[in-house]
């Protein structure tokens, strides 16, 4: 249904979406924004539609979702004639990016330039721009165009990668000129050849006969926030044929779990952010089953009753947040981070981690570089916890000043437009914050300092080869001030620093977090704990559907406690501190 006044009620319908030929979905990691385009390729496919559904998602579950084999070039789904589906790989279309733009340098340039120029091209970036590079063809190519009624896309461009895109600077030589440090450089240097095919594919985009955007949210305040600033970016760049639709929401509740939960939702999205407003808006109600499967692609946009069993869950063993702060204090880490992607509850685990190591008469610091700095609201905090925030803006425009100042100096207004672009990717906010960690982190000689919201492994990488590469090339004639140079090593020795990745019992933020763990070890770093944050399962609900949904977790929870060899706390539910 659509939106009536201050609420979204439910009622989402696939054939009410417009009639435009391309449809991309987009949201933050977990919102359901796979389930919501597959449930959709799938319901245009049996009114007798050819629909072609493309994922472009580097945590893609699509293999299981259809309980088949797919691939990068198409796959029919036996159940559904008319849809095939194609899963392209991002991650291995950035490796072979990468390969091909440094493959003229290897051998030509020192060890040390090639090496920052690979750390240029392995960031969060390189794979947005592969990913366009691979599905720009499928927007594009009037072939494939002509094969399909349909063409529905899991996981659109940011705002960023499509800036850039459209950018007129010459998008070769960067990579091999760049020594300031910023993040995404030289991600264009190879694709010079194919700024008309990404012309095109950008003006599609923003042709609102041809493409509509499906924001893709929950009915929570952090959600809904993350999908205003996505809608923003990208009817910055001409792309208005927007609609939002919320997944998850609660009808109503049966016990004091439930009822709260109501509320809660039903509270953010009497608050959406008014800029959403605009656009049509659907709901979808939330499920008591994991959408895998046909049939319950099928099902996904019907109301369903959930089963009343209340048998007993087979939850395996598991720690608490206790035990992961007594392990802590008996190996007396100096500095502990907690990681994750935003919304799975880094900021109330970080401040229990802290509250729970002052209980035990230790001096903690307890810092945050989250915009919101929700801590500030933690008036639960004891008063021996010294709590700081890092101005994560002010931070930013200082180092972009910096670079900025430094680029007009050799760059003429084209090349400056790049490097401006750059200087907006999510890269290097997390550069510009490096300084003032490193300066926090410097206290932890006198005490404990706990950190929600961490530097990622490309940023540590990036700033160690540029580092090197300043050190060889440059000489950085005492630039780069102590606290930097020490912090990396730091951070690499696990005698002092504990990293806790968190995340939820869902597929994707689990999938998100593994991928964090990876990134982390290419940089050195080592993580031991994992926490579970927000387990329904380890509530006493009675409400049928949050049961089932509880239900649902315990393969989510097992597969951390095996990535994690057993040292994974899980933290029950609570929606009174959630982010």
């Amino acid at each position: 249904m659509l939106l009536n006044q201050a609420l979204v009620l439910p009622g989402f319908d696939a054939t009410r979406l417009p009639g435009s030929k391309y449809l991309f979905f987009t949201g933050k990691g977990g919102v359901g924004k796979t389930s919501t385009a597959c449930a959709v390729a799938v319901a245009f496919a049996d009114t007798g539609k050819k629909v072609l559904l493309v994922s472009t998602d580097p945590a893609s579950n699509l293999q299981d979702v259809f309980d088949m084999a797919l691939n990068g070039t198409g796959t029919s789904i036996p159940q559904v004639p008319g849809l095939v589906v194609v899963n392209l790989n991002p991650e291995e279309a950035a490796a072979k990016y990468r390969n091909s733009v440094l493959a003229p340098y290897i051998g030509k340039l020192p060890a040390s330039v090639v090496e920052n120029m690979e750390e240029q091209l392995s960031g969060s970036c390189t794979v947005e721009i592969a990913a366009f590079d691979q599905f720009s063809k499928f927007i594009t190519d009037e072939g494939i165009s002509a094969q399909y009624d349909r063409i529905i896309f899991d996981t659109a461009p940011t705002g960023h990668t499509l800036r850039m895109l459209q950018l007129p600077s010459a998008w070769s030589n960067f990579i091999s000129e760049s020594t300031h440090g910023a993040s995404c450089l030289g991600q264009l240097s190879g694709l010079q050849e194919k700024k008309d095919i990404y012309r095109q594919a950008v003006t599609n985009l923003a042709d609102s006969d041809e493409t509509a955007l499906i924001l893709v949210s929950r009915p929570e305040a952090v959600s809904l926030a993350e999908a205003s600033r996505s809608s923003a970016e990208l009817l910055s760049l001409g792309i208005r044929n927007q609609l939002v639709v919320i997944n998850g929401v609660l009808e109503r509740g049966t016990d004091s779990l439930s009822r709260l939960m109501f509320a809660q939702q039903q509270a953010a999205l009497e608050g959406m952010p008014s800029d959403l407003r605009q656009y049509p808006s659907f709901s979808i109600s939330l499920r008591h089953y994991n959408v895998l499967g046909v049939e319950n692609l099928r099902s996904f946009f019907r109301n369903q009753a959930a089963p009343d069993g209340t048998d007993a869950l087979p939850f395996p063993e598991v720690s608490s947040l206790d035990d992961l702060i007594s392990d802590l204090v008996t190996t007396k880490k100096k500095v502990i981070f907690t990681m994750g992607k935003g919304g799975v509850g880094k900021t109330t685990v970080a401040a229990s981690i802290a509250q729970g190591l002052a209980n035990q008469g230790l001096s903690v610091l307890l810092t945050t570089t989250d915009p919101a700095n929700h801590l500030k609201y933690r008036k639960d905090l004891p008063d021996t916890i010294e709590v700081s925030s890092i101005d994560e803006k002010a931070e930013l425009q200082r180092y972009q000043d910096e670079v900025m100042a430094k680029a007009r100096m050799t760059m003429n207004t084209n090349d400056l437009s790049y490097v401006e672009e750059d200087l907006r990717s999510p890269c290097t906010q997390e550069i510009a914050v490096f300084r003032a960690f490193a300066e926090i982190i410097e206290r932890s000689n006198n005490q404990v300092v706990v950190i929600d919201t961490a530097p990622t492994g490309h940023t540590l990488l990036l700033l160690d080869s540029t580092q090197s590469y300043h050190k060889e090339v440059q000489r950085t004639k005492g630039e780069t001030p102590v606290a930097v140079q020490n912090l990396l090593p730091r951070l690499r020795d696990a005698n002092q620093t504990e990293v806790v990745i968190v995340t939820l019992p869902e597929a994707t933020p689990v999938f998100e977090a593994t991928r964090l763990k990876e990134d982390l070890e290419r940089a050195g770093i080592r993580n031991g704990w994992w926490v579970v944050n927000q387990s329904m399962a380890l509530t006493d609900t009675t409400d049928p559907l949050l049961r089932s949904r509880a239900q649902a977790e315990i393969p989510w929870v097992r597969q951390v406690v095996t990535t994690s060899r057993a040292r994974c706390a899980v933290i029950p539910l609570n929606l009174r501190h959630q982010e």
